[in-house]
C-alpha cells in the first residue's frame, strides 16, 4: 500500500511538472506582504499585466515567463516529491520488517535513512517552496522582494530526529542480542 502511494506521489509529481510546463494558463500566488494595506487610487505598484485582488493576497500573472511558471513549479513540486521519497523509504522499512522481523539490522539502519530523510528533507522542501513563492511574488511585485522563508510543516523534523534515535537506539538492541547469543 505505502509503495503504490510512493508510485502515485511519483506520478503526480511527474504529471504536474509535465503538464504545467506545457500549460498557458495564468500563473497566481498568495502573499501577505500587503495584509492589511489600504488600497490606495493608484492601486498597487505591480508589473504590467498583473491583476491584484482584495489587499493583494492574490497575484496572477496572465502570460507569465518561463522562470515564473519554473517558480510556480518550485511551490508546488517539492512536497510532491518529499512524500514520494518518504513513503518509498517507509515502503521498504516495512517490507524488512515483514521479512525479517523488526528487530534486525537492517530494520534499524532503514529506520534511520528515512529519520535523516524527513529531518532533511522537510526544511529542504520547505526553502525550495517558500524561496520560489517568495521570488514569484517579487517578480510580479517587485516592491514585496524576495527574500529566503520556510514554508510548510516543520514539526515533521521532530519527527524525522526520532526516527533516528530509534534507530540507533535499535541497532544497539540488536548488537546486545547478538552478542548475548555469541555468549550462550
Amino acid at each position: 500500500m505505502t509503495f503504490a502511494l510512493a508510485v502515485l506521489c511519483g506520478l503526480a509529481f511527474a504529471g504536474t511538472a509535465l503538464t504545467h510546463m506545457l500549460d498557458d494558463g495564468a500563473v497566481c500566488v498568495e502573499t501577505g506582504f500587503w495584509a492589511n494595506a489600504s488600497l490606495g487610487p493608484d492601486g498597487l505598484p505591480v508589473e504590467q499585466g498583473v491583476e491584484a485582488s482584495a489587499s493583494a493576497t492574490r497575484l496572477c500573472q496572465d502570460s507569465p515567463s518561463v522562470a515564473q511558471r519554473a517558480a510556480d513549479l518550485g511551490g508546488r513540486l517539492p512536497w510532491l516529491l518529499f512524500g514520494a521519497v518518504a513513503l518509498l523509504l517507509f515502503s521498504r522499512l516495512l517490507k524488512a520488517v515483514l521479512l525479517q522481523g523488526p528487530f534486525t539490522d537492517t530494520v534499524a539502519r532503514r529506520l534511520s535513512v528515512l529519520g535523516w530523510c524527513v529531518a532533511v528533507g522537510t526544511p529542504l522542501a520547505g526553502l525550495v517552496v517558500g524561496w520560489s513563492e517568495s521570488w514569484l511574488t517579487g517578480s510580479m511585485a517587485p516592491v514585496a522582494g524576495s527574500e529566503p522563508t520556510v514554508s510548510g510543516p516543520q514539526a515533521l523534523v521532530l519527527a524525522g530526529l526520532a526516527a533516528v534515535i530509534m534507530g540507533k537506539i535499535m541497532r544497539e538492541g540488536v548488537r546486545m542480542r547478538e552478542d548475548l547469543e555469541g555468549t550462550i
